[in-house]
């Protein structure tokens, strides 16, 4: 019998069969997730009428996206999922404190390699870079998860993406990723498995390994995994006293694609508007004049992120021409940037440090872009109107990028600017 993928190994224990790609499984769910929108999820529920969560322990809610509350209607939300999390006591709830559910959910210990992890949210893929099978659902879909702790699923086919090399100083984890989806496309992984193998990603710290995950969905991706190792069982024995062994594909798994990348060489990347699959070395954009640049985010909020565009901006002024807002991702990653300085050097350069939360990204509140302005951000979308306007542009790239833009007014090669 010819080995087995990731996918379908984690898929078929979930199930209780012999996986293979192309297979319609039904799978026992490790660990379902909702932010806000579990009030649309709860209106699921209680439509089809069912009695009860399957399994209270198995479930994590929490707020991050209207934080705190924008609008009525959000305050509305947030209060629903607060009376319901009183009612069913469920334990894992956290409020609008503690930051962006992707980072949350693994700094909280809930995530583990080999676990199949449902969200709904598109960027659930992020779990993936701890050797978990994790993938965004629908809230319909996701009522049926809390009622039977099960959904069914088609076992996705997989891409590997060979990724050697080493980066160059100023270039990062985002600038892999980007260039990857430049070259797929943002439907050439469509509904298949993307792994992220060799030297590169070995090298990667696991926040970086995130940032290749969390956006594996931007190529269509069903998910996108990161094979654990020692940087990943360091991470975890701090958080979590669980049990896990590492599931990998079998060395003669049949795989659908093999993609090689050499890294060495790569410049930074910035994703143009309105298509994130629309990227180009930076000297394709730089000298493009920008209005704001935003640092955060699921993607590119964490304490490496912020680092790396505090140390760019140290003792410098950014452009007054630039609303430079930064968001951590976790009140975790808030409290180590501010207890280290970083936070209050970003704001002596003229940052706006926003609380956790997704902030900006999604356009709901928090630096929302006025017709023909233009945003650097770190976030993983650059849809039409995805942060305000549908008259803005949004350009993505790394932290180090958004901070060389910031500082010069237009977007520029960070390496150009490093201490």
């Amino acid at each position: 019998m010819t080995g087995r993928t990731f996918a379908e190994k984690v898929l078929g224990r979930a199930a209780g069969v012999e996986a293979k790609a192309g297979d319609t499984v039904t799978a026992k769910i490790d660990l379902a997730m909702s932010h806000e929108n579990a009030a649309l999820v709860l209106r699921s529920f209680k439509e089809m009428g069912a009695k009860g969560i399957w399994d209270k322990s198995k479930v994590v809610l929490l707020f991050d996206h209207r934080v705190p509350a924008s609008t009525v209607k959000a305050a509305e939300s947030h209060k629903a999922v607060r009376d319901f999390v009183g009612l069913e006591g469920i334990p894992h709830f956290y409020d609008l404190r503690e930051g962006v559910c992707h980072e949350v959910l693994p700094s909280k210990g809930h995530v583990l390699p080999g676990m199949l992890v449902v969200g709904t949210d598109s960027h659930t893929t992020t779990y993936g870079a701890f050797g978990a099978f994790s993938t965004g659902i629908g809230a319909t879909e996701m009522a049926a998860v809390w009622a039977t702790g099960e959904l069914w699923m088609r076992v996705p086919e997989t891409l590997r993406a060979v990724i050697g090399g080493h980066l160059a100083d100023g270039v990062y984890a985002k600038d892999i990723i980007l260039r990857i989806i430049g070259d797929i496309g943002c439907d050439g992984a469509d509904y298949q498995c993307v792994e992220f193998t060799g030297s590169a990603v070995d090298s990667l710290s696991v926040a970086g390994r995130m940032v290749l995950s969390n956006m594996s969905v931007e190529m269509g991706a069903k998910a996108g995994v990161c094979f654990p190792d020692a940087k990943t069982e360091e991470y975890l024995s701090s958080r979590t006293e669980g049990k896990w062994s590492a599931v990998r594909s079998d060395k003669d798994a049949h795989l659908k694609e093999v993609r090689g990348y050499d890294v060495s060489n790569l410049a930074p990347q910035v994703s143009m508007p309105h298509s994130v699959d629309k990227v180009a070395d930076i000297s394709k954009a730089a000298g493009i004049p920008i209005d704001q640049a935003f640092i955060g985010s699921c993607t590119n909020g964490r304490l490496e992120d912020l680092m790396a565009a505090e140390s760019i901006l140290r003792g410098r002024q950014a452009s007054p021409k630039v609303r430079l807002l930064v968001a951590p991702a976790s009140r975790e990653i808030y409290l180590e940037a501010a207890d280290q300085g970083i936070l209050a050097s970003l704001v002596r350069s003229g940052a706006i440090i926003l609380n956790p939360g997704c902030g900006p990204c999604l356009g709901a509140h928090e630096g929302l872009l006025a017709p023909h302005e233009r945003c650097i951000s770190t976030t993983n979308r650059n849809f039409r109107g995805r942060m305000g306007s549908p008259e803005a542009e949004i350009f993505l790239a790394s932290p180090a990028t958004a901070a060389a833009s910031a500082l010069k007014g237009e977007i520029a090669d960070p390496r150009e600017v490093l201490p």
